[in-house]
């Protein structure tokens, strides 16, 4: 199994930035991909980044150009950097391991607040 700890939300205004933090523990071997999915206010989560073991990356139309994923293997550790914030970027952010084709370690996530 995978177990994964999310840190770095925050309050932040409109155009800021923040980066998140994902620590990685357990069955690390197994994981494929990992990704980033947000949960806005009464919405159902959805999947924003993803980073693969080959270093593709993936990002939802929502956030291109905006947020980057990476990941430091050293650190068992995945960033998300969140640039030119907007307000509908507000939500619950999780952390999550793809093993066998399933994302099913979900953490506790992390809230961000993008104030206007």
């Amino acid at each position: 199994q995978v177990q994964v700890v999310e840190s770095g939300g925050g309050l932040v205004q409109a155009g800021g930035s923040l980066r998140l933090s994902c620590v990685v523990s357990g069955e690390i071997f197994s994981i494929d991909v990992m990704g980033w999915f947000h949960q806005a206010p009464g919405k159902q989560r959805e999947l924003v980044a993803a980073i693969a073991n080959t270093g593709t990356r993936n990002y939802a139309d929502s956030v291109k150009g905006r947020f980057t994923i990476s990941r430091d293997n050293a650190k068992n550790t995945v960033y998300l950097q969140m640039n030119s914030l907007k307000p509908e970027d507000t939500g619950v952010y999780y952390c999550n391991a793809r093993v066998t084709g399933t994302f099913s370690s979900w953490g506790q996530g992390t809230q961000v607040t993008v104030s206007s």
